[in-house]
């Protein structure tokens, strides 16, 4: 199979963890390959994502590498075949990648957990919403950017209405609900759906009220997927300047697993939430 020069986030991370297990293994490329049967050459396309693996050359590997943790295999087992044509790649020359990678991560995760401080998530914006926010943006976006941008982020909401739609759990502080980007109605509006949406049974929203002060975050907004297994988990933050960083080291998940456990102690429950986006319509 002939390697890509363009690998997609996923086929990184399968070549990432690769990496990771050769390395607690104690093996140098060239040592892996040498066990492997394939030249140094070949373990390092593998590990940067830039040519296929097939499932039995993964058990093969982590045999080699002596990994016991048959869930892990069966995981990265299941990541690996061709690059798969999934919608999102037909914006890949019209939205920056790291939003072309964060819809495949969503595709693939097994629950999803979301935390912003001024904005409502992403999944769940209606299109006037999302389009005040693009037409905000600074530098100021051409239109045919925003429409590129906002067929893109309503596609990324299909995976909370497919037949099989991961968990969803949504924090949210209560200045997200108290913006008024796009004015009174679409603020109305755009507060009615978060409702709604709260009604799915795979869809947790949870506020965070102002009278809340000990929950751990600097406001920075980020996505917390979850993989078939915990080593394969995901943190994507957003950034000013547009891009986005995914963190996938132990010690990063484990520290925004325990951010999210403590925001989730602050805030009301999901039914108290409820009750409360009622009186912000009420409000606006």
């Amino acid at each position: 199979m002939p390697p890509t020069n363009s690998p997609t986030l996923r086929q990184r991370r399968l070549g990432a963890e690769l990496r990771k297990l050769r390395e607690r293994a104690g093996l140098t490329a060239t040592g892996a390959a040498e066990l492997l049967g394939v030249n140094q050459a070949r373990v390092s396309m593998m590990e940067t994502g830039r040519t296929p693996i097939s499932a039995d050359r993964i058990r093969a590997m982590a045999r080699v590498y002596d990994c016991t943790d048959d869930k892990l295999i069966d995981a990265l087992a299941a990541m690996t075949g061709r690059r798969s044509r999934g919608w999102w790649e037909e914006y890949r020359d019209h939205v920056p990648v790291a939003l072309v990678d964060l819809a495949e991560l969503e595709h693939h995760a097994s629950a999803l957990r979301v935390a912003l401080m001024i904005h409502i998530p992403a999944l769940l914006q209606t299109t006037d919403h999302a389009r005040a926010l693009f037409q905000l943006a600074a530098p100021p976006m051409r239109q045919y950017e925003i429409e590129h941008r906002l067929t893109h982020r309503m596609k990324r909401q299909g995976i909370l209405h497919r037949e099989d739609p991961p968990p969803y759990t949504a924090i949210i502080h209560e200045a997200a609900l108290r913006m008024g980007f796009g004015g009174p109605a679409v603020t109305r509006g755009q507060l009615k759906h978060l409702l709604d949406m709260s009604e799915l049974p795979h869809v947790t929203v949870r506020v965070i009220p102002f009278g809340a002060d000990d929950f751990p975050t600097t406001g920075q907004p980020f996505d917390y997927l979850e993989g078939p297994v915990p080593q394969l988990d995901t943190v994507q933050l957003d950034s000013h300047h547009g891009a986005s960083e995914f963190l996938d080291a132990e010690a990063q998940l484990n520290k925004y697993r325990a951010v999210l456990h403590c925001m989730e102690s602050s805030a009301l429950s999901p039914t108290e939430t409820r009750d409360f986006i009622h009186r912000c319509i009420q409000d606006h």
